[in-house]
C-alpha cells in the first residue's frame, strides 16, 4: 500500500473547494461526475504523485441505488478533511489481511480514468472512517499526472483517533509511509502541507 490522496468532502463541491482554497491559498481545478456515487469532485495537485479531492454530492445526478462512497449520504457540517486513500496491487489480499470491513471491490470509470475501489456497502469506512480507502488505478494515467503543479507537498498526515494504536497496528505491517502519523485522540484528520506561502494546516 501507498498514499494515494487525502479527501475533503462538503456539503456541496463550491463550500468543499472554498474550503481548500482560502485553507492553501492556491486554486483547485474542476474534476468531473462520479455516476456510480452521483457525485463530483475538484482536484489539486500535490507532489510526489499525490493529489487532494474535493468531493461533494452532485446535485443534478442521479441518486445512487447504494450507499455513497466517503460516507457523504451523512455528510453534514463545515467542508472538512474526512478521508485518505492508499493505492493497492493487491486489494484483495491486503483487503483480507487488514481484518477489517474496509468495503468491497467495484470497477469505476471517469473520462479516461479507470480504477478499482473498495467501497463498503454502508459507505462508512472502519475506525469512524479513518481507516483508508483502498485503489487500484487501472488506467494508465495517474489523475496526478493530469493536474497542473501547484507548489504543495504533503508533509503530514495526523490520523487521530481514539483507537489510533489498533489502526496503526494494522495499517503499519502494509503503509510505510512516515508522513502518515498517528494520534490518540477525538476523531480528526489533519494535513500539514507546504504551499508557496509557507506551511498550512488543513483540517
Amino acid at each position: 500500500m501507498r498514499l494515494d490522496h487525502i479527501v475533503v468532502a462538503g456539503a456541496t463541491r463550491a463550500e468543499a473547494t472554498l474550503a481548500v482554497e482560502e485553507a492553501l491559498g492556491v486554486v483547485l481545478q474542476t474534476g468531473g461526475s462520479h455516476v456510480d456515487f452521483g457525485t463530483h469532485n475538484a482536484l489539486l495537485g500535490l507532489a510526489d504523485g499525490l493529489y487532494l479531492e474535493a468531493i461533494a454530492i452532485d446535485p443534478a445526478a442521479v441518486p445512487p441505488e447504494r450507499a455513497r462512497w466517503f460516507d457523504l449520504d451523512r455528510f453534514n457540517g463545515r467542508a472538512r478533511l474526512t478521508n485518505w486513500v492508499c493505492a493497492s496491487d493487491d486489494m484483495e489480499s491486503e483487503l483480507a489481511a487488514l481484518g477489517a470491513d474496509a468495503g468491497v471491490p467495484m470497477d469505476l470509470t471517469r473520462g479516461d480514468l479507470a480504477w478499482r475501489m473498495a467501497v463498503p456497502e454502508t459507505g462508512v469506512l472502519p475506525f469512524d472512517n479513518l481507516h483508508p480507502a483502498l485503489i487500484t488505478w487501472q488506467s494508465p494515467v495517474h489523475p496526478s499526472d493530469m493536474l497542473a503543479v501547484s507548489g504543495c507537498a504533503l508533509r503530514r498526515l495526523v490520523v487521530c483517533h481514539p483507537e489510533a494504536p489498533v489502526l496503526a497496528a494494522r495499517l503499519e505491517p502494509h503503509l510505510h509511509d512516515p508522513r502518515v502519523v498517528y494520534e490518540m485522540g477525538p476523531l480528526l484528520l489533519r494535513a500539514e502541507i507546504d504551499t508557496p506561502h509557507g506551511l498550512r494546516v488543513l483540517l
